[in-house]
């Protein structure tokens, strides 16, 4: 066997209990090995792991990096850079930019600033609109799209409402080998509310959205699945009622496959007290039934991925009255901590966090993934599990700092993550200072 030209040494793979040793030649995987103390791997870039749990690359399959258009809020380069530190290698970014990514030539700009920038990763796939200007009139299009290089179809934030429109959209879409992503809110149920319509929402005084609304919406997408025998992709479920639609129809057999997002795992609608802006976000935070049943849907395979949803918006759009401020969370940089914490709870272990945000996104939308199989990319992270940090504006990567998170102490980190064999972060004792020029990310940030 060729010789490695990176060994990183003594680390825990999620479904081994016992320490390995990863070997990688010319950016790709050469082989994973039980570690045996004292090796030398001649020719190699060495690194130790000890203590650090090795994972693939993971994949997002719902971001938002506003450019062109918002960079006030986030720009590619910025956007790519909280993805890099958060573990992800993959990121699918929707079209809400302004102009909308309806058109080949935004699609192509969005590529082109993320090769400038980040040239070894993280690597951006647009979402294309689903319709022009996301007004949900006319439907974008779609071939021209796909040949620019996006790699599915959404309308965001703004559901079409014309059955008979997405319905076609979903026909053309599956034309070109692609999936639509269906944000779920019937569209006169409070949209943009932010906040649950239950006991909270009456006691604050402020309109909430009911969950009813997004189910709605899930059950027309499911039927039109089904009578077309099309697949659909639903994005932050949020709520009980719409896992049991998509549980029931999973059953019968109908192609629909379904994300949420590490937010609504963690937090409930309780976090809007005191009318805390950095926990409005659509769909809604829901209830303590609402988490467990997502849970349960996830440790099930009822909802087939995690997705962040990382909606960056600047700290004085997020400083109004509630009914004022935007909805969005960001999530890119805390995504992997809050997953894990649900692994010290018992509620998923690790393997179904690698199954949730990496693997299977991937596979969903066919994008480059790493199996830890001989030839595959190069695409690792060392994550610390034990590791505290707080949530703070100047520890995120992120233009955006609109997070319940903030201000709170988080266990689980990156320590380093390689795209392609090439290192984009690297932290601590991997700092590129200790490893020399050989480890020195040609464009990444270590800290």
């Amino acid at each position: 066997m060729a010789l490695p030209d990176l060994a990183v040494t003594n680390l825990i793979l999620p479904e081994t209990p016992h320490a390995v040793n990863l070997l990688c030649r010319k950016g790709r995987v050469l082989e994973v090995l039980p570690h045996v103390p004292g090796a030398v791997f001649e020719s190699a870039l060495t690194l130790d792991g000890r203590g650090l749990t090795l994972l693939p690359g993971l994949t997002d399959a719902h971001a938002h990096l506003r450019e062109p258009g918002q960079e006030w809020k986030e720009d590619i380069a910025s956007g790519l850079a909280a993805a890099a530190a958060g573990g992800f290698s993959n990121v699918m970014c929707m079209a809400n930019t302004s102009p909308v990514n309806d058109t080949a030539s935004i699609t192509e700009h969005m590529t082109k600033r993320a090769a400038e920038t980040w040239p070894h990763g993280p690597r951006l796939f647009p979402i294309g609109a689903l319709t022009k200007g996301l007004l949900g009139q006319e439907l974008a299009p779609m071939a021209e799209l796909r040949q620019a290089g996006c790699v599915a179809f959404s309308n965001d934030g703004r559901p079409v409402a014309d059955a008979e429109l997405f319905r076609h959209a979903m026909e053309y879409a599956s034309d070109l080998g692609l999936r639509v992503i269906d944000h779920c809110e019937e569209p006169t149920m409070a949209p943009g509310a932010g906040m649950n319509e239950g006991r909270v929402s009456s006691r604050l005084g402020l309109p909430g959205q009911p969950d009813v609304a997004e189910a709605i919406q899930v059950a027309r997408d499911v039927l039109l699945a089904d009578y077309l025998r099309i697949p659909i992709h639903l994005a932050h479920i949020s709520c009980r009622r719409s896992v049991e639609i998509i549980e029931r129809a999973k059953a019968r057999g109908v192609p629909v496959t379904a994300e949420t997002c590490p937010h609504y795992l963690h937090f409930t609608e309780a976090e809007v007290e005191g009318y805390n802006t950095l926990a409005k976000v659509s769909p809604p935070l829901r209830t303590r039934d609402d988490v467990l049943a997502l849970i349960q849907a996830l440790r099930e395979g009822v909802i087939d991925i995690l997705a962040t949803d990382h909606a960056p918006h600047a700290a004085h759009e997020k400083e109004t009255p509630f009914g004022e401020a935007p909805c969005g969370i960001t999530g890119l940089e805390t995504a992997l901590s809050l997953s894990f914490v649900l692994t010290d709870k018992g509620m998923l272990d690790a393997a179904d966090i690698v199954r949730l945000f990496s693997t299977a996104p991937a596979r969903l939308f066919k994008l480059p993934h790493n199996t830890f199989a001989p030839g595959d990319p190069a695409d690792f992270v060392l994550f610390d599990p034990r590791e505290a940090w707080t949530v703070t504006p100047e520890s995120l990567f992120s233009k955006g700092k609109n997070t319940p998170c903030l201000g709170r102490t988080l266990t689980g980190r990156v320590n380093a993550h390689f795209i392609g064999g090439k290192p984009v972060v690297l932290r601590g004792a991997f700092a590129p200072a200790d490893l020399g020029s050989a480890g020195r990310p040609p464009h990444g940030r270590s800290s």
